[in-house]
């Protein structure tokens, strides 16, 4: 499995409906063929809690060890990625819910006093929730309210939902002091990395070079490089040859060609190289992921 995103990273999975837009899933990493999950982003607020295990979670430039009992909060359209311990799975709780089911509508009372100057400030696009601090412990403790509601769907489930979801925000507005002029560098550059990564997903199966990467945000190949790495954690090169080996997964199990075709076809010039890049970051060659190694290798 892995995430299903559009070209600008946004993720494409339903999170509700229109009458009910919230998504209460329970997810495992080993769930991701890498053990992780892509980086993406979407308009709903997600709230995580961590069940079992231990993952890094990473919400722009921010990286979190979330611990069993722990959680976080990822504020609405921020771009954010989990990997975790090849040799620890993590098992997690994630409640998606789009704002206007707790605002009504739009320009209410609710969304304006609230609501906007949290969802619309760059400068809090995370919450590190820990059981030790009590206001926290309290959010944590509305997560898997929320997880019982789901499991045990009272008759009542959808309004307990949403009184429970009012009350982790109410906690929210009364602990977390924004800056209203803070985090604009960031917003810039946040969609500075977006351009990048919306170029490299169009035309991955061709040859990049960093100076085209650089360009399409206007800025020198050495600013773009130093902007890229601080915010993501890892090069511009790095994340090019890992998602030119996500796409190269599900041609390996669904198609017969072979792995020098299969190597052209995302991007990689020598067959070679890409098998290298592949045991590297997938623990098994191509040939033993087709085959079904991935699975060994992972669990060795």
């Amino acid at each position: 499995m892995q995430l299903q995103i559009d070209k600008e990273k946004k993720e494409l999975k339903s999170h509700g409906n229109y009458g009910f837009p919230v998504l209460v899933s329970y997810e495992r990493l080993s769930y991701f063929e890498t053990g992780s999950f892509l980086w993406h982003w979407h308009p709903e607020v997600e709230l995580t809690l961590v069940m079992e295990g231990e993952i890094a979670y990473q919400v722009n430039d921010s990286v979190y060890l979330l611990k069993e009992g722990e959680g976080l909060f990822c504020n609405s359209n921020m771009l954010h990625t989990g990997r975790g311990d090849k040799a620890r799975d993590c098992s997690y709780l994630s409640v998606t819910f789009h704002p206007r089911f707790l605002y009504g509508y739009s320009s209410s009372v609710i969304q304006e006093k609230y609501m906007n100057h949290i969802l619309k400030n760059p400068a809090l696009p995370s919450i590190h929730l820990k059981p030790e601090i009590t206001w926290q412990k309290r959010i944590l403790e509305g997560i898997e309210k929320i997880r019982l509601l789901d499991r045990d769907a009272p008759s009542s489930a959808e309004l307990q939902i949403q009184i429970a979801l009012l009350e982790i925000w109410k906690e929210i507005f009364e602990h977390v002091e924004v800056e209203e002029e803070s985090g604009g560098e960031q917003a810039r550059d946040m969609d500075r990395i977006r351009t990048i990564m919306e170029y490299i997903q169009k035309h991955y199966a061709e040859k990049i070079t960093l100076e085209e990467l650089a360009g399409q945000i206007h800025l020198c190949r050495s600013e773009s490089c130093r902007m890229f790495k601080r915010y993501m954690n890892e090069t511009m090169f790095e994340y090019l040859l890992n998602y030119r080996i996500e796409r190269s997964l599900e041609l390996l199990r669904r198609t017969q060609l072979d792995v020098t075709q299969i190597a052209g076809t995302v991007g990689f010039g020598n067959p070679g190289y890409y098998s290298r890049i592949f045991r590297r970051k997938m623990g098994c060659t191509p040939l033993e992921y087709r085959k079904g190694g991935k699975k060994a290798a992972a669990g060795s």
